[in-house]
């Protein structure tokens, strides 16, 4: 299901998640997984924030939290929240040697179905969590996202992949 990384310098973890689960999970809890996901990873965001010596990523999640919810009933905070979090997880793809998720593509995935822009993050910061070493992409590739295929990427990339026919199975 979800599997832990160590983030380097922080002492804590993050996890990666299947970008699909954490969408359906959005959708069939009434947004209930979504409250406890959004510290979740806000948290995961302050932590590698503090490792690399920035605030870029914030510090209060529990303070990201209470703008999601109760914070939709006012609307503007939720909206703030996601904004802000979203700008997070472009930042800690940076820091990362990623190249950040599309603000424009998460604007319309936004509006048009929203737990698809929570799938979208989780899996730029899936990217972020799994880049977190300086051997990152040696090169930009425009309009194209570089791999490094080295041993320790492709077995985790295998044992994703074992993971998944399992639960398909």
């Amino acid at each position: 299901m979800a599997e832990e990384i160590q983030i380097a310098g922080a002492g804590t973890t993050a996890k990666t998640r299947n970008p699909i689960v954490v969408a359906v999970l959005a959708v069939i809890t009434l947004a209930i997984y979504l409250v406890f996901w959004w510290y979740f990873i806000n948290r995961e965001l302050a932590d590698l924030g503090r490792a690399k010596g920035t605030s870029e990523l914030g510090d209060s999640p529990a303070k990201s939290t209470l703008a999601l919810f109760p914070g939709a009933l006012l609307i503007v905070p939720a909206l703030w929240t996601t904004v802000t979090t979203f700008k997070r997880v472009q930042a800690a793809q940076r820091l990362t040697g990623q190249t950040p998720i599309n603000g424009w593509l998460g604007l319309v995935l936004y509006i048009v179905l929203s737990p698809a822009l929570y799938a979208y993050m989780q899996s730029g910061l899936n990217g972020a969590a799994g880049s977190d070493s300086p051997d990152g992409p040696a090169h930009e590739i425009s309009n194209a996202v570089p791999y490094l295929f080295d041993e320790e990427s492709l077995e985790r990339a295998v044992r994703g992949i074992e993971r998944a026919v399992n639960i398909a199975a």
